[in-house]
């Protein structure tokens, strides 16, 4: 539960930072053509330029950064206060065109309204409208016979405003994401209890025909098999055939609704029996890599993921080869299976759930109702491959 908060907490912070890293790329190409059309004499040229190129650099860097690893939780506020701060000196060193920059300061506040924290969003907004009064007030100090004209305090009146009107779309979206982030919860609770109680069905079923009909089959084969040793009779023999296969039959059904392998053993153990049974019943060659990943608490649901996958395999792939990884990568157990033999077309997996078909689509609405995950890649001429990425798991199993 603690995992899938984090990593629910971890993309609210990273998406907005990335949007904006890349907002801000064309909003400094904005700033460079404003003041090139504006025609006035800067007041520190050489200086302007420097602030300008080393902020395009920086905001380049910073896109590259977010885009390619985790975005630390401090970067939202970081980089626009950087950007309060690039566009205040701007202003400061541009001499006539800071009327030509003085736009940008609306934009700031909207930048950061949608990172869903209105505090931030509150405070980004206030130090906007004054940043902008007091590049004013500076402006209008250097030159005489500019002054302060009463735009400015209508346009500090209007930042105000706006810093007010973002703060509430941040406190609304905020509200709504951690409405979101509740139905999310409930849904994989319910999903979980639902899983469990599928689990504790097979269990007692499986309990019931190993205690009951299995153990009648047993006993009757051995009376069978007794009267044979008395009385050799080839309808004898015909039923004692039967009713070994009938207890092959239903072991085999025992060991599918609650393999005891999963249970003592952990989830190695059992996609190893699973490996072993696929060889028994198919031509390919299996080529295995499984680490030892204990009993992770979605055990029961990687281990059926890899009988679905292995099955799917033997059925319909025609493979000569096929691939099994299993690992744990962090605080998550990543199963894969490919195969080399006939594709399909992955996007027709989701179309098989809502028609009713279970398999691929169910273990897919599965793993991502528990905040797992499973990405399908398939061509007819390299095969299939499935991985399969359990929910956050803790880090030490028992």
């Amino acid at each position: 539960m603690t995992g899938l908060l984090r990593s629910w907490r971890d993309h609210l912070t990273s998406e907005p930072v990335r949007v904006a890293a890349a907002l801000r790329l064309p909003l400094i190409a904005l700033i460079g053509v404003l003041v090139w059309i504006w025609d006035v004499d800067h007041w520190l040229p050489g200086l302007y330029a420097a602030v300008l190129g080393g902020y395009a650099v920086a905001a380049v860097g910073w896109l590259v950064a977010v885009l390619r690893g985790p975005v630390p939780r401090w970067a939202a506020g970081a980089s626009t206060g950087v950007d309060l701060l690039v566009i205040v000196a701007l202003c400061l060193v541009s001499g006539g065109a800071t009327a030509a920059l003085l736009p940008v300061f609306f934009l700031l506040p909207i930048s950061v309204a949608f990172a869903d924290r209105p505090a931030l969003t509150a405070v980004i907004g206030t130090i906007t409208a004054l940043g902008y009064l007091a590049v004013w007030i500076f402006y209008s100090k250097r030159d005489d016979t500019v002054g302060l004209p009463d735009m400015v305090y209508t346009n500090f009146g209007f930042l105000v405003w706006l810093a007010v009107a973002t703060t509430a779309l941040s406190f609304v979206l905020a509200w709504r994401a951690a409405r979101v982030q509740a139905l999310q919860e409930m849904r994989r609770a319910l999903v979980s209890e639902a899983l469990h109680a599928d689990e504790r069905h097979s269990r007692d079923v499986a309990e019931h025909l190993h205690d009951g009909p299995l153990q009648t089959l047993l006993a009757a084969r051995m009376q069978i098999d007794e009267a044979r040793e008395r009385h050799p009779d080839p309808a004898l023999d015909a039923v004692y055939a039967a009713l070994q296969d009938t207890a092959t039959g239903l072991r085999s059904t025992v060991t599918a609704l609650h393999p005891q392998v999963l249970a003592q053993l952990g989830l190695t153990a059992g996609v190893r029996e699973l490996l072993r049974q696929f060889q028994s019943r198919s031509q390919a060659d299996i080529i295995a890599d499984l680490d030892e990943v204990g009993k992770p608490q979605s055990q029961a649901l990687l281990y059926r993921a890899a009988r679905e996958l292995l099955t799917n395999v033997a059925k319909h792939a025609a493979a000569s080869t096929v691939w099994v990884a299993l690992a744990r990568r962090g605080d998550r157990v990543v199963l894969t299976v490919r195969d080399d033999g006939r594709g399909f077309d992955p996007d027709t997996v989701g179309d098989s759930l809502a028609a009713g078909h279970i398999g691929l689509g169910s273990l897919l609405a599965r793993f991502d109702a528990m905040g797992g995950s499973m990405r399908v890649r398939s061509d007819p001429v390299t095969g299939t491959e499935v991985t399969v990425t359990s929910p956050p798991e803790p880090r030490e199993s028992d």
